[in-house]
């Protein structure tokens, strides 16, 4: 894709790849849920968005550190350490070959790793190994992918500069494959209830520990509700949430999610896609900060700008 285009997405088109690719990211990530300590509302545990495609972080706990990555350039499963990088191709599959050669690959490696052998978030979650259904993998569909979550992470990344509390960074959860920046008012949240297919509560529970406002995109093809779409919203929801005004008129709150959302192609058909999008993160950020009356003078600061450290 071209520097600075948003591509198009078409879930009848690129869904199927989608979907392949968000089994594919389960493997990876679950490396790292085996390998590194927990981390704060599970972040140790997530993928980055890089230019050429998806990766964990450094991996340690296994011998030398090492990085599990979707390479959606060549289109590869990889594997690299100092010694260099090795690879399972991305191509259309049954799952279960697949699985059986990333094991492959890390029992030669890096001999002595246990993964969880079954999806997170999906149903049914029918174990990798068993997995005999033939998937899809289309290289334009996952090419297009790969530039709209670059476009995303990249405008993301402004929105997250302008909040001086804590806040994670941009990252991408493979359990519900979106790509994902999460601001925290400082309070603490009432028990979140659970109940998220296939993903223990104690999970759940941990990342919602705390008040949020968090915010991202959903690329769609990865499971039931269309998409793709760019989200919003809040835990808890103070009340009026659902009925705050937002931008852009465009913007919907939707009741079966719980949030706002504002349909992809509208970012990327609009003659400047970054300020609609910002529109849209700034305005349901301050829907859910006024609303749950957070400090917001001691949370915030302007937006970052290269080369100019924030006035104190």
């Amino acid at each position: 894709m071209p520097n600075g285009a948003w591509p198009e997405l078409s879930a009848l088109r690129d869904g199927p790849t989608i979907a392949t690719l968000h089994l594919v990211s389960q493997i990876a990530g679950k490396a790292a849920v085996a390998l590194l300590p927990w981390r704060n509302h599970a972040w140790h545990g997530v993928l980055l968005v890089h230019p050429r495609g998806l990766r964990t972080e450094p991996l340690y706990g296994a011998g030398a550190p090492f990085e599990l990555g979707l390479d959606l350039v060549d289109h590869d499963f990889t594997f690299t350490d100092a010694a260099g990088t090795r690879r399972v191709p991305l191509r259309p599959t049954r799952l279960a070959d697949f699985h059986a050669a990333v094991t492959a690959l890390l029992d030669e490696a890096r001999g002595g790793i246990r993964l969880h052998g079954a999806p997170n978030e999906l149903e049914p979650a029918v174990p990798f190994a068993e997995d005999q259904a033939e998937r899809a993998y289309d290289r334009d569909s996952a090419e297009r992918l790969h530039g709209a979550l670059l476009e995303a992470d990249r405008v993301l990344r402004l929105f997250r500069s302008a909040f001086l509390g804590k806040a994670s960074p941009v990252h991408f959860f493979w359990g519900s494959f979106d790509l994902a920046v999460t601001r925290f008012s400082g309070r603490g949240a009432p028990l979140h209830p659970g109940g998220v297919p296939h993903l223990p509560d104690a999970v759940t529970r941990e990342a919602y520990s705390h008040e949020v406002s968090s915010a991202g995109f959903w690329p769609g093809g990865a499971g039931p509700g269309g998409g793709p779409f760019f989200y919003s919203y809040a835990w808890p929801p103070p009340r009026g949430f659902a009925a705050a005004r937002v931008r852009p008129d465009q913007a919907r709150f939707d009741e079966a999610y719980g949030e706002f959302i504002l349909d992809y192609d509208v970012v990327r058909r609009a003659p400047d896609p970054d300020e609609l999008l910002l529109a849209f993160l700034d305005s349901t950020y301050a829907a859910a900060a006024d609303l749950g009356q957070w400090d917001r003078s001691a949370l915030e600061c302007a937006r970052g700008r290269p080369r100019v450290p924030r006035p104190v």
